[in-house]
């Protein structure tokens, strides 16, 4: 009788590529609604860690979003000593952050909805 090493882990089966545009494509939408709590690495770093190996084209989108919410966290804590120092004028740099992310989350979600790769603008590669 053969003992199955309970350590051991499958290789994960890849995903269909209708599967994968759909998972890229809610991990990008995923990062619009969480930001709204200032969680919107949550979904990209779920993604990234559960399905980076299903798939080149997820894995991408996973890594690039994540990258994307990770850079998008720095630049909104830059902006906390700005405020502070400028009594609460440098606040409102806080519209056009919110604004930009915005659109590029959905240019992302677009993008992977139609199959094709994205990469965010101003973004620091800190996972690939």
């Amino acid at each position: 009788m053969s003992e199955q090493n309970p350590y051991q882990s499958t290789p994960a089966t890849p995903m269909r590529p209708a599967d994968e545009k759909l998972w890229a494509t809610l991990i990008h939408v995923g990062g619009i609604i969480f930001s709204a709590a200032a969680l919107g690495f949550v979904p990209a770093l779920i993604g990234y860690l559960v399905l980076r190996d299903r798939g080149p084209f997820i894995r991408a989108h996973t890594a690039t979003a994540l990258n994307f919410q990770i850079s998008l966290l720095i630049y909104a804590a830059v902006l906390i000593p700005i405020t502070i120092v400028t009594i609460g004028i440098g606040g409102i740099l806080y519209i056009p952050l919110a604004i930009v992310a915005v659109v590029f989350m959905i240019l992302a979600a677009l993008a992977a909805n139609r199959g094709q790769g994205y990469t965010y603008p101003l973004t620091i590669k800190f996972v690939s």
